[in-house]
């Protein structure tokens, strides 16, 4: 059942505040980020983003919203073309989703206390009022920053909390919220939500920097630990696969395929590497990533994923025993792979298979003798050759004609990388590559999408 909401205690919020905020939060920042999940216009299930920074939630929910769409029984047959009602539904589904992912045990929904004094709330409709035409005279689609809003403080005192048992309790509730997700402040009570459900301390002991804020106080830009917890429910800091020990310190990747995926133009530009589990998520749907912005790739092509499976699982062990990425396993390790793989690991029949798997004594097992053995036969689905790729930015100034609509490319991925004359040297083009080497895209219309 759902409990009726409650007040944020002073020090919960303060907790809140300085893990998503640090120390000052400026108001040009907050500003920034009080807006509403809305959809555009000219797209009924994407998402608008008035002004940077929030990119690191309205992505994540846009991707989760995708997922909603084209992954379940009976999906519309054109994204583009459900109704009003259908997309809120959508909308619901996505944010309960990530809530579910996130949780570790009681789901919370934050919301705003609307019975504050009639002072407040003649200054919240003046601010509404004043807001609606700011953005009706904000050109390419965005809105003007300069705007009568609530303080960051008053917002703060106004937060509420409904805790929900189970998954059902939680539906009912983010469906009864929906306003309030749509309204000004819906992009912060949903990561408000995310936060108190996964837990502040939880956090705190995923990210490699507790003392770092999850939102840059300079610049406004979520961090990689907040990217990584919408996606895959994990707040690490890293993005490539399981956890590494660099120079005795042990560091965090993601622990298992995620959700959302994700490809970034910092992975080609040599500064990060991005793991198997972001690469190869549950869904053909990945966040972009450029220096300062997120945006969404997605296909219905469901074999460019690859699913879970014993083989799979059992490769991805392997490597976490293998951080440097060597393809062998010392043969002292082996014992310890088997039992974390639920194999036979009673030392007699470890030293059998040390010697069948190392017949040279060379004290190497490689994942190659260890696979053939213990897993042959690998069933895989080869990826296609030819599909459909879409693109969404929720920046509209970003977008062709300042409307934000999804952007369809036809790929292709040639067998063989022959000699040829490189006419697109795009950040799209640099991003998807460090997927797919040899991609080639003709976007619709002759028009790059932009990362930015």
């Amino acid at each position: 059942m759902a409990m009726n909401p409650v007040k944020l205690d002073q020090q919960t919020i303060q907790d809140v505040r300085n893990l998503l905020w640090g120390s000052a939060l400026k108001d040009e920042i907050f500003t920034r980020w009080t807006q509403g999940f809305s959809f555009s216009e000219d797209e009924p299930t994407a998402l608008v983003q008035h002004e940077g920074g929030p990119c690191a939630i309205i992505a994540p929910v846009q991707a989760y919203v995708l997922r909603a769409a084209l992954f379940k029984d009976n999906p519309p047959e054109d994204i583009s073309a459900v109704t009003e009602e259908e997309a809120k539904e959508l909308l619901c589904a996505a944010l309960t989703q990530i809530l579910i992912d996130v949780a570790s045990s009681t789901y919370r929904v934050v919301s705003l206390d609307n019975s504050s004094s009639e002072q407040n709330t003649s200054n919240t409709q003046e601010a509404s009022t004043s807001d609606a035409a700011a953005t009706e005279e904000a050109e390419d689609g965005e809105r003007s920053p300069k705007r009568p809003r609530l303080d960051e403080d008053l917002f703060h005192s106004r937060l509420r909390c409904t805790e929900c048992e189970d998954e059902e309790a939680l539906r009912t509730c983010i469906k009864s919220s929906i306003p309030d997700f749509t309204n000004e402040f819906g992009v912060l009570l949903h990561l408000y939500s995310v936060v108190l459900t996964k837990g502040i301390e939880q956090i705190k002991n995923e990210v490699e920097d507790p003392g770092e804020s999850l939102i840059d106080c300079i610049h406004g830009h979520g961090s990689q630990s907040l990217i990584n917890l919408f996606l895959s429910g994990k707040a690490v800091t890293n993005v490539w696969d399981n956890d590494k020990e660099v120079c005795g310190l042990k560091l965090h990747g993601i622990p298992r395929q995620a959700t959302i995926g994700f490809l970034t133009l910092l992975e080609h530009m040599r500064y990060c590497e991005v793991g198997w589990y972001l690469k190869n998520p549950r869904y053909p749907i990945w966040l972009l990533g450029s220096e300062t912005h997120l945006t969404v790739l997605f296909s219905k092509e469901e074999n460019l994923v690859v699913r879970e499976s014993p083989h799979l699982n059992a490769k991805q062990i392997f490597q976490s025993f293998d951080p440097e990425g060597n393809g062998f396993i010392s043969t002292i390790q082996l014992a310890d792979l088997m039992s974390a793989l639920n194999l036979v690991s009673e030392k007699e029949y470890v030293d059998i298979m040390t010697t069948k798997l190392d017949a040279e004594s060379l004290g190497i097992i490689t994942m190659h003798c260890f696979m053939e053995e213990f897993y042959p036969g690998e069933s895989t689905t080869d990826t296609p050759r030819s599909f459909t790729l879409y693109h969404y930015n929720g920046l509209a100034r970003s977008c062709i004609e300042n409307k934000v609509r999804y952007q369809s490319g036809k790929a292709t991925i040639p067998e063989e990388l022959d000699v040829q004359i490189i006419t697109d040297v795009s950040t799209m083009k640099m991003c998807l590559e460090t997927k797919w080497p040899t991609i080639e895209v003709t976007w619709n219309s002759n028009h790059i999408p932009s990362l930015n």
